[in-house]
């Protein structure tokens, strides 16, 4: 409800000054009415009641119906009792009712509860008020009734544009979480399958590790087709360097600070994924015989991981057709990993040059 509430709250304070104008007009002119202590005592009701509802007038959920039909109630009996404590001449020359400017607060209230149709509703029975009660049917009366209903209709539809605008807004926020979640799961799976492959091409790994490695991909295939969430990372901080150590061999070298690259743990889990994206790649297209290194930077204000190979390279624009046509490795697995974690991923290439990676986490508050 966030569009509307300062319309609600604009309509608390234009309660309070129209009735501060209302005792003011009073004051000025009770003298002239032909019963002034009927007036009096309608508006010490009227200040009373305009206090008491003040935090009711704060926000649709709070403003309920009954509180509408009160507010109705004090505005049809002031109309009324302004006919009967005022003169004929004064009512004659077009002397305002005991509520004044106060009754378009109440058509106002019947426009944020419920839209157009409530404030025309209650704007025809005000206005109905004022022709039998107080005046008749003068061209002062009709004048203020047609602007009462045309700004509590305007302000009722603009309600009624506002609370679907949010609710379309929050269904596409949710579709956007939940695309995200999806993206975050194939991500997962993505890398967990390949592990898998690799561990089956190697021939190196024995039968309970392929096992465990298979039930941790059926275990995140099933939450992808149900739209269940697989358990969050530990939040505590992870030692990066730990995280990227199990990625050296004959082929892949890991160079990192001396001490400890301490991240909160799903940034370094998640950062350490996105390097070991890179560093399939490298197995898959950089040849059998390419070399990778994997520098680790920690910087005051950032970690940097950048995976750089000795491999073929790659044309301009190949990633793009690559992505045109459904092989999202690069998109998700790097890039959209980084992007959800808030950071950046740039990738360099030069046919014949090898391929570079970098990886930035800019580190919270820097």
């Amino acid at each position: 409800m966030s569009v509307e509430l300062p319309l609600w709250r604009a309509m608390g304070y234009f309660r309070v000054l129209a009735l501060s104008y209302a005792v003011l007009r009073y004051l000025a002119s009770f003298h002239e009415f032909a019963h002034p202590v009927s007036g009096w005592i309608y508006l010490g009701a009227l200040t009373l009641w305009t206090l008491a509802s003040t935090r009711a007038f704060a926000g649709p959920d709070r403003c309920t119906w009954p509180v509408l039909g009160t507010d109705l109630a004090f505005t049809l009996t002031g109309i009324g009792l302004s006919g009967f404590a005022d003169t004929a001449a004064r009512i004659h020359a077009g002397a305002p009712t005991l509520p004044t400017i106060w009754a378009a607060g109440t058509v106002l209230g019947f426009a944020g509860k419920g839209g157009w149709r409530a404030a025309a509703f209650a704007g025809g029975l005000i206005g109905a008020a004022n022709i039998l009660g107080h005046g008749g049917t003068t061209a002062d009366n009709v004048h203020n009734i047609v602007l009462l209903l045309v700004a509590g209709c305007a302000i009722g539809y603009v309600i009624e544009l506002a609370r679907a605008s949010e609710a379309v807004l929050t269904r596409a926020l949710q579709v956007e979480a939940a695309t995200r979640e999806r993206e975050r799961l194939s991500r997962d799976i993505h890398d967990g399958v390949l592990q898998v492959l690799a561990l089956v091409h190697r021939r190196q790994g024995d039968a309970a590790e392929l096992g465990r490695l298979a039930g941790e991909q059926e275990r995140a295939l099933r939450a992808l087709m149900t739209g269940a969430r697989l358990p969050e990372q530990d939040a505590a901080e992870a030692d990066l360097r730990a995280l990227l150590a199990r990625h050296a061999d004959e082929r892949i070298t890991v160079s990192a600070p001396a001490t400890p690259v301490l991240l909160p743990g799903p940034a370094a889990a998640e950062l350490a994924a996105a390097a070991a994206a890179a560093l399939d790649n490298v197995r898959r297209h950089a040849g059998e015989g390419a070399r990778a290194w994997v520098l680790v930077e920690d910087e005051p204000e950032a970690v940097t991981v950048s995976v750089r190979d000795d491999g073929p390279g790659f044309p301009s624009g190949r990633l793009a057709q690559a992505q045109a046509d459904g092989r999202l490795g690069v998109a998700q697995s790097i890039r959209g990993r980084m992007l959800d974690l808030g950071g950046t991923a740039e990738l360099y290439s030069v046919p014949g040059e090898g391929v570079e990676v970098e990886l930035r986490w800019p580190r919270r508050g820097a």
